[in-house]
């Protein structure tokens, strides 16, 4: 059973870190983020954020460290639409 969790505990944390990557790869290479949601992003961002505090309540590590790499890929991406549309304003 603790390989199955852990296995899947890893697919969770690599598909969170890949989430919100290719975006914020275009973003860096168009300079523009202007076809980036953001609603999608401050919904993505308020998901981690509920998942990091329900993985701490329950002790899972793996539920806890996957949202914090997706809650990181999120706020480079918001960065990131900070900047490039006050750049295109």
């Amino acid at each position: 059973m603790l390989l199955i969790q852990s296995t899947f505990g890893a697919i969770a944390l690599a598909t969170s870190f890949i989430g919100l990557l290719p975006q914020s790869w275009k973003a860096f290479k168009t300079k523009s983020t202007q076809d980036v949601s953001t609603a999608m992003v401050l919904n993505y961002l308020l998901c981690s954020i509920a998942w990091i505090i329900y993985g701490i309540c329950i002790k899972a590590g793996f539920v806890v460290s996957s949202n914090v790499v997706g809650l990181a890929s999120c706020l480079l991406l918001l960065f990131q639409k900070r900047h490039y549309d006050k750049t295109h304003s």
